[in-house]
């Protein structure tokens, strides 16, 4: 999957990644996919609420060594 964007959150703690992702997404149109990287352990349980609650796409999560890699779709 090809991402229109990519941010970069590690060494950020909470709320700092999920405020960053909000302000990014207003940035991009419906549809657009936002690549994030984060590290902070509370953005396992805060990127998925964040989309929930904001109605936007989790479409994919996973970890690459201490890195946490979310896809989120822009609505």
């Amino acid at each position: 999957m090809e991402n229109d964007n990519t941010l970069d959150a590690t060494g950020l703690l909470c709320p700092l990644p999920v405020l960053k992702v909000r302000k990014r997404l207003k940035s991009l149109t419906s549809g657009a996919t936002l690549r994030v990287l984060a590290d902070d352990p509370a953005a396992l349980i805060d990127m998925p609420h964040f989309c929930a609650e904001s109605g936007h796409e989790l479409i994919s999560q996973s970890i690459e060594g201490d890195v946490q890699i979310y896809i989120i779709r822009k609505t």
